[in-house]
C-alpha cells in the first residue's frame, strides 16, 4: 500500500492542523480495510490523515517477504498456520513477534516527521511497534488499536494503548483479560456503499450490471483478497445442494479463477471493486474466514454462511461468530444443504454500537486542544 498522506490543504495560516496517523498492512484486505474507512470518516470529521503501511516500514525487504511467507503457507501448508497461530499464543514466541516489530521503529519514526493527535493501528505488530515508541519516551500521543477480527489473539493486545476497539463484546472481554486498560465495543467499520438493495429493481441492475440472470437464488462464495482455502471444494458442495447458484469470487488468485471457469461455472470473477453492488446481486454469503467481507456481507443484509474455514483465524472467528449466534458455522458438508435450505434473506444485524469515528475523535481532542500538537522527540545521543 502506497504511503497517503494528506496535501497542504490543511496547512491555512491560522488554522491549528488536527492530523492523525494510521498505520495498517496489506496483509490481506482487512487491515487495510479498516484503515481506509477509518480515515474516511476521520477526514469527514475534520481531521488530516497520515496512513502507512507497516510492511514497508521494517527493514529491507522484510515486510514483502513475511506477507508472501503467509501467502504461501496458507496456500501450501494451511494447517501449519493453525499451529503457528497457536504457538504464537505462548509468552515466549509472543516476545519475540513484538521484538521482530520493533525492527521497524527507525523508519516509523522517520514517517511520523509531522505531528499527529493520535496514533491509530489496524495491525498488531504495527501497535507493537507503535507502543514501544511510546514506552521509550520518543511518541506521547495517545495510541489507539482497532481490533479487525472478532476473535482477539495475543497479539492483538498492548497494554501501552489507551484504546482498543473491539467489533463485538466477546472480542471486548478477550481483550481485556489479555490486559488492555481501555476497551470500547464499536460498529465495524465498514464503507458506506455496503447497504441492502432499496427494492428488487434495484437488485436486478445489479444483477444485471455483473451478467446474473434476472431470477434465481445465488450463493456468493468470498474467500478473502488472495482467493486461499477450500475455494473449489466449497463451490461444488454448494452447486451440488441444488438449491443455489454458486457466484465465486477468487480475488488475485488468477489461477483459482482459471480453475473454475475450466470446471464449468459460469459465475467466477477476479479481483471485484464494486463487492457491494455485487453483494446486492446475491441472496447469501458462504465465507471461510470471517473478516471484513463477513462485517461487508452483515451490512448489506445478506445471511452468511462459514464453511470449510481457514486454519488459525479463520477458525477462531468461526467460534466466536457461531457463538454469538451471528453467523452459523458449518462443520461438515452433510449439513451444508440443510443450512441452504434454512437461510432465509435477511439476517439479524450486528447490535448498534458506538462509532469508532467518535471513539478516536473524542481521545485526540484533548491533544488537538494543547498549545501544541504532540511530536517526535530528538532521538538520544
Amino acid at each position: 500500500m502506497p504511503v497517503e498522506i494528506d496535501g497542504p490543504a490543511d496547512r491555512e495560516a491560522g488554522v491549528s492542523i488536527k492530523r492523525i496517523t494510521i498505520v495498517s498492512a496489506r496483509v490481506g484486505a482487512g487491515h487495510d480495510g479498516a484503515a481506509a474507512e477509518l480515515a474516511r470518516r476521520m477526514r469527514a470529521r475534520g481531521f488530516a490523515v497520515d496512513r502507512h503501511d507497516f510492511l514497508d516500514l521494517l527493514p529491507g525487504r522484510l515486510g514483502q517477504r513475511l506477507c508472501d511467507a503467509y501467502h504461501r503457507q496458507l496456500d501450501v501448508a494451511p494447517r501449519s498456520w493453525d499451529w503457528l497461530l497457536g504457538a504464537m499464543g505462548s509468552p515466549g514466541l509472543s516476545r519475540a513477534a513484538i521484538g521482530l516489530s520493533k525492527l521497524a521503529t527507525p523508519r516509523l519514526r522517520a514517517a511520523l516527521d509531522r505531528p499527529s493527535e493520535l496514533l491509530v493501528s489496524t495491525y498488531p505488530l504495527a501497535s507493537h511497534a507503535l507502543a514501544h515508541l511510546r514506552s521509550s519516551g520518543l511518541i506521547a500521543a495517545p495510541l489507539a488499536v482497532y481490533l479487525t477480527d472478532p476473535s482477539v489473539h495475543r497479539l492483538c493486545v498492548t497494554p501501552r494503548a489507551d484504546l482498543h476497539l473491539a467489533p463485538n463484546d466477546h472480542a471486548a472481554a478477550h481483550a481485556r483479560r489479555l490486559g488492555a486498560r481501555r476497551v470500547e465495543v464499536a460498529t465495524p467499520v465498514v464503507a458506506p456503499d455496503f447497504r441492502p438493495a432499496a427494492d428488487e429493481h434495484g437488485k436486478a441492475r445489479a444483477r444485471a450490471s455483473f451478467g446474473l440472470p434476472r431470477h434465481g437464488r445465488f450463493a456468493l462464495i468470498l474467500s478473502g483478497s488472495w482467493g486461499v482455502g477450500q475455494v473449489e471444494q466449497i463451490t461444488r458442495d454448494v452447486a451440488a445442494s441444488g438449491l443455489v447458484k454458486p457466484v465465486v469470487v477468487c480475488g488475485r488468485n488468477d489461477d483459482l479463477r482459471h480453475r473454475l471457469q475450466r470446471a464449468g461455472f459460469a459465475h467466477v470473477y477476479g479481483w471485484v471493486d464494486e463487492m457491494a453492488s455485487l453483494m446486492r446481486a446475491c441472496d447469501l454469503v458462504v465465507q471461510n474466514a470471517g473478516g471484513l467481507t463477513t462485517m461487508e456481507a452483515l451490512a448489506t443484509g445478506l445471511p452468511v454462511i462459514t464453511y470449510r474455514c481457514l486454519p488459525g483465524h479463520g477458525r477462531a472467528n468461526a467460534h466466536v461468530l457461531d457463538e454469538a449466534g451471528t453467523v452459523p458455522w458449518i462443520r461438515e458438508p452433510g449439513a451444508l444443504a440443510t443450512a441452504l435450505a434454512r437461510v432465509g434473506t435477511t439476517t439479524a444485524a450486528a447490535p448498534a454500537s458506538h462509532d469508532p469515528a467518535a471513539l478516536l475523535e473524542q481521545l485526540a481532542r484533548p491533544a488537538a486542544a494543547s498549545p501544541a500538537p504532540v511530536s517526535l522527540r530528538a532521538p538520544a545521543a
